[in-house]
């Protein structure tokens, strides 16, 4: 039976692409968000050619790309010296290799393309507002009088969708916290290109830098141990936690400590993953995003993974099939990429905290290895070809 409406829990990234992805297939969807208004969270975002092609097709890449930066390198430096590794001329060979760009934004910015286009889409209805005790389609058509053939959690990595479906993945603190602050333009030290994204590597943490058009300034995301402060995406850190921060690059370039010592309302949220499980429960209800499988930042991938995942569920439902096989065919599809993504995170987490010998050899490693090979790396992440395309 074909799916004729859809259910879409959660109206972030994941849930906006899905509903869009739909769409485009003729199918309704109803969206509903528990926030009564939407408003920013998170931080910078780094968008890769995986997740900018899906967003062309979606329509709303052109809207982007007004707005965005394509920056020409991505680069690593270390955290001590503060020279540059690696250089990778991203602006240059994204569109050429991989077929699509390379761009930064915050996260706002993508959220308010994606928002404006649901919209103004006639099949998309978005519903604010809408807290779900228990999620069901029952409980949905309660709320609109519609019937749903399919529910989609899209809400995030602490979801309640995710108790609809037996043996779910459980999400837990990955005892990590992502340090978040801006630099305005005067502020921004000499050291920070403004012309690439940087991720400085250092003992037992990592930050990564890189400026925004939105604001003028720098978007700065700082990777380190740290307590969790609870479900939220926007703890400050102020006195004991602000000097925490600071503790956490004593061993780093003095340099660091000066910007970390001045900087004006650090923000900083707890990183959850999510382990193994069932995505769907085999009859109505499927979760994409961190719903299904949040991971570390360390490849920046959580996004491009959520797009990828809305828009090939939506592909996937087209089949001629009952839904029960096209969600287990769909998580069969999608599992063995996540979990590749997450070993190159993985992988990437042990490099750029590495220290004593460990990232001495590492140093020498980036500084000798070719950038060719470098970009080779990347072809099966951000020359992806999504199922629909």
């Amino acid at each position: 039976m074909p799916v004729k409406s859809v259910g879409i829990i959660g109206a972030g990234i994941a849930g906006l692409t899905a509903a869009l992805s739909f769409a485009r297939h003729g199918v309704r969807c109803d969206i509903f968000e528990q926030a009564e208004q939407l408003e920013e969270v998170g931080a910078g975002l780094q968008i890769s050619p995986n997740a900018a092609r899906i967003l062309g097709a979606l329509g709303v890449l052109g809207q982007l790309e007004t707005q965005w930066l394509e920056l020409d390198t991505v680069d690593l430096a270390s955290g001590r010296s503060l020279k540059r590794l690696v250089s990778l001329p991203m602006r240059q060979v994204a569109r050429e290799r991989w077929g699509a760009p390379y761009g930064v934004l915050h996260r706002a910015t993508l959220q308010a393309a994606l928002l404006a286009a649901v919209r103004n889409n006639p099949l998309c209805h978005l519903h604010l507002g809408k807290r779900l005790d228990a999620v069901s389609a029952e409980a949905l058509t309660a709320l609109t009088s519609q019937p749903y053939d399919l529910i989609v959690g899209a809400d995030g990595v602490w979801s309640s969708a995710r108790y609809a479906i037996a043996g779910s993945p459980a999400a837990m603190f990955s005892g990590n916290v992502a340090w978040r602050f801006s630099l305005a333009d005067g502020n921004v030290p000499d050291f920070l290109n403004r012309r690439c994204v940087t991720a400085f590597l250092g003992p037992s943490a990592h930050l990564v830098a890189y400026p925004l058009a939105e604001t003028g300034g720098f978007n700065v995301v700082a990777i380190a141990a740290g307590a969790n402060p609870g479900d939220t995406w926007k703890a400050e850190a102020q006195g004991r936690q602000h000097a925490f921060l600071i503790s956490q690059f004593r061993r780093w370039n003095p340099a660091f400590a000066n910007v970390l010592q001045h900087v004006a309302k650090p923000t900083f949220w707890p990183l959850f993953q999510a382990g193994s499980g069932n995505w769907h429960n085999g009859r109505d209800t499927v979760l994409i995003g961190d719903a299904a499988h949040a991971m570390m930042p360390f490849a920046a991938q959580g996004a491009a993974m959520a797009i990828e995942d809305a828009f090939e569920l939506a592909t996937f439902v087209q089949r001629d099939q009952s839904l029960s096989e096209t969600l287990a065919a769909f998580e069969a599809h999608r599992v063995p990429r996540i979990e590749k993504a997450r070993k190159r995170a993985a992988l990437n987490k042990f490099a750029y905290h590495a220290s004593g010998p460990l990232r001495l050899g590492r140093d020498m490693l980036l500084s000798v290895r070719p950038a060719q090979a470098f970009l080779a790396d990347f072809d099966w992440l951000y020359g992806y070809l999504a199922e629909g395309l």
